[in-house]
């Protein structure tokens, strides 16, 4: 597990070592810890926009000791078929997972890049940009992955934050469905029935969602 400062300490040490500049995407647990809804978290999940810039930075974290590890028994298998599946890279307990252009079949779309909790700016020679996605979107992205533990991350963003935009979360998974995303409307759907055993959940999203998918 790596705590909150841990994973600031690591992005530092990143950059020191990399040899351009890298712009990329948080959103999983270790997002979770720039909000405060968690202290620790094993997974670094980690959204790259471009190719060469995911290799680079895998250059670097096999420097300071990370190795390649199988994402078999992490997801679905389902999922592990997607050609946007992550590479995992693993020390000791800390694990990066590292999705190119897409999260599976999700896109960054226009809202991920616009709507922006946060951004941090972690400087060597070059910079890497770590910009941390909005609570909504990092609801999302847990639905889609379906990690042992993010339906109770999930959980854990709802009770400890009551400042929650259910439209806005429904009108991203539709705009997904729409640009070609086709499990995001099943996997929300079957997220939202699960999370009204412990949250009330107005039945007008599940709607939305139902009417979206023609049902």
């Amino acid at each position: 597990m790596i705590s909150h400062k841990g994973q600031l300490d690591l992005f530092s040490l990143i950059a020191k070592e990399i040899k351009q500049d890298i712009v990329v995407y948080v959103f999983g647990g270790n997002a979770m810890m720039f909000y405060g809804y968690k202290d620790e978290t094993k997974d670094i999940d980690i959204l790259f926009e471009h190719l060469e810039e995911r290799e680079e930075f895998i250059r670097v974290i096999k420097l300071i000791g990370f190795q390649e590890t199988s994402p078999i028994k992490i997801y679905l298998p389902e999922k592990l078929r997607d050609p946007h599946r992550p590479l995992m890279y693993l020390k000791e307990d800390i694990r990066f997972n590292l999705f190119v252009k897409k999260i599976f079949k999700t896109l960054i779309s226009p809202k991920m890049k616009e709507d922006l909790f946060a951004v941090h700016e972690f400087k060597g020679n070059n910079t890497l940009t770590l910009r941390v996605l909005r609570k909504e979107h990092l609801v999302i992205l847990k639905t889609v992955t379906e990690r042992d533990r993010d339906f109770e991350d999930i959980v854990t963003i709802f009770r400890k934050d009551k400042d929650f935009d259910w439209q806005y979360l429904v009108d991203e998974v539709i705009w997904q469905y729409q640009h070609g995303d086709s499990w995001v409307l099943l996997d929300t759907e079957e997220m939202l029935k699960e999370l009204k055993k412990y949250i009330f959940v107005n039945e007008i999203y599940l709607k939305q969602l139902y009417d979206a998918a023609g049902k």
